[in-house]
C-alpha cells in the first residue's frame, strides 16, 4: 500500500495544529499569488514519498512531517519508523513548492 494524499495530512496533524496551520498560512499569505494548497502539496509528497520507497507500509510507518517556512519557500521533513528494526529515521529536507 502506497501513501496517499490523506496520510500526509494525518502525518502534518500528528506533528501539531501549528504544522497543518504552516501549510495554510503559506498558501493564503500568498494572496493574490498562487501558490500550492495544502491539499496540492500533500498530494504531491505522497508521490514524491512513494516514488523514494518511503511508501512500503511493509517497511515504513509514516509518524509526523513538519513545515518551516522561509523566504516565500517552504521546506518539509518527514519522520518515519522503519517497522523490521523500529528505528526511526527523517527524510532529508525538501525545499520546491512555490
Amino acid at each position: 500500500m502506497t501513501l496517499t494524499r490523506d496520510d500526509l495530512r494525518a502525518s502534518f496533524e500528528r506533528a501539531g495544529d501549528d504544522q497543518w496551520r504552516a501549510l495554510v498560512n503559506y498558501h493564503e499569505d500568498a494572496y493574490p499569488a498562487s501558490r500550492p494548497t495544502p491539499g496540492d502539496i500533500c498530494r504531491g509528497e505522497a508521490e514524491r514519498l512513494n516514488a523514494a520507497g518511503f511508501g512500503d507500509a511493509g517497511r515504513y510507518e509514516l509518524l509526523a512531517s513538519r513545515v518551516t517556512i522561509g523566504d516565500g519557500e517552504i521546506t518539509l521533513v518527514h519522520t518515519l519508523t522503519e517497522l523490521g528494526s523500529g528505528r526511526p529515521t527523517e527524510t532529508p529536507p525538501y525545499t520546491n513548492y512555490r
